[in-house]
């Protein structure tokens, strides 16, 4: 097991994803249980990931999975309006707190294998989240993005590559977004690291 990953046994919900258990149990055993305000590799992947944006400024970005809002704070910085959603009432009251000189910026629990957010958004962050989705919750995941997603929308998957003891790996979690590209979806941008992969996916004109 990677010192990434906490070392707590997963709770999964029916489906096979992690439930809210088990982050709730995350987060009443540390407050920060993957060491986002601190750990050199957060800093690194932090910065690749806003280097990788296409775009100066969005209008409305989405970012999925915020946890308690390091990144968050620095995303904003890029966006007219973000919703920042997260399934722990712990990890976005940590998050509200970080980021509440930031008006643009709104919180909101959720459990995405079951509500997603309505909306448009011309970026969609997946950022150290998708392999907590089992294969068909993360099916639907994709379908929900896919329709939240204009011509023109940015999807930015972000994933730690090393071993975990999540449903998914990083690599199904890529490859299921990158079976897109050639169908109204092409990828704008990818990186590698010794921990991480990057894929930046963007929609087309239909």
């Amino acid at each position: 097991m990677s010192d990434r990953t906490p070392h707590i046994e997963p709770t999964r919900s029916v489906t096979g994803s992690l439930g809210p258990e088990y982050f709730d149990r995350l987060y009443a055993q540390s407050g920060d249980p993957w060491d986002f305000a601190s750990s050199p590799y957060e800093a690194a992947k932090y910065a690749a990931t806003l280097a990788a944006l296409p775009h100066p400024r969005y209008s409305y970005a989405l970012e999925l999975g915020c946890s308690i809002g390091v990144f968050t704070h620095l995303l904003a910085l890029r966006c007219e309006r973000l919703l920042s959603t997260d399934v722990s009432e712990a990890a976005l009251s940590q998050a509200r707190t970080r980021c509440a000189d930031l008006p643009q910026v709104v919180f909101e629990r959720r459990d995405l294998t079951t509500d997603f957010p309505a909306g448009r958004f011309d970026l969609i962050l997946v950022s150290e989240v998708g392999y907590y989705f089992s294969q068909p919750d993360l099916e639907v995941l994709r379908a929900n993005i896919a329709t939240a997603l204009p011509p023109g929308g940015d999807l930015l998957l972000v994933h730690y590559t090393g071993e975990t003891n999540y449903p998914l790996t990083a690599a199904a979690v890529h490859e299921t977004f990158l079976a897109w590209v050639g169908r109204d979806w092409k990828r704008a941008a990818e990186q590698r690291t010794n921990s991480y992969r990057l894929d930046l996916l963007t929609r087309l004109d239909g």
